[in-house]
């Protein structure tokens, strides 16, 4: 991936805060407002900036309680895996599911109310997913690190 210092300083800026205008970006990093943006697009199609969001303080709408959700399957065959993959994002509470190596298959991230929504997630859509063998789920207590933002070097 050829990223020159332009590039990394606009992807560090850009992640710090992407609703800064292309004037105030193209300032910081000392180039044209038209060059600026040309390279901005380039990242863009290259796959390099992936989308553009907002970032929701899950306690301001009553979403604060994390739930990291280890769920172990019966068996590593493809269409079981596929199978749980499309069910499992389909509920909004689910906030990340990743394929693991190690003890669990999928480590879930879940984004709940408090104990009894997840209780509720838990009977009516974790325990209905395909090929469940075992589901562990571990509450977070307090949020220490949460970053959005890669270290860019």
């Amino acid at each position: 991936m050829d990223l020159d210092t332009t590039d990394r300083t606009i992807l560090r800026l850009l992640q710090r805060d992407g609703r800064i205008t292309n004037t105030e970006l193209a300032d910081h990093v000392g180039l044209s407002p038209s060059a600026c943006l040309r390279r901005v697009r380039a990242l863009e199609e290259r796959g390099i900036i992936d989308r553009y969001v907002a970032l929701v303080n899950p306690a301001m709408i009553d979403k604060s309680t994390s739930v990291f959700v280890e769920i172990s399957l019966s068996t590593q065959e493809e269409s079981l895996l596929q199978s749980f993959e499309t069910e499992v994002a389909k509920h909004p509470a689910v906030m990340s599911c990743h394929l693991m190596a190690g003890n669990a298959d999928y480590l879930v991230r879940v984004a709940c109310r408090d104990v009894d929504d997840y209780e509720n997630l838990h009977r009516t859509h974790f325990s209905r997913l395909p090929g469940i063998a075992r589901i562990r789920s571990s509450f977070g207590l307090r949020t220490v690190c949460d970053r959005t933002a890669h270290h860019i070097a």
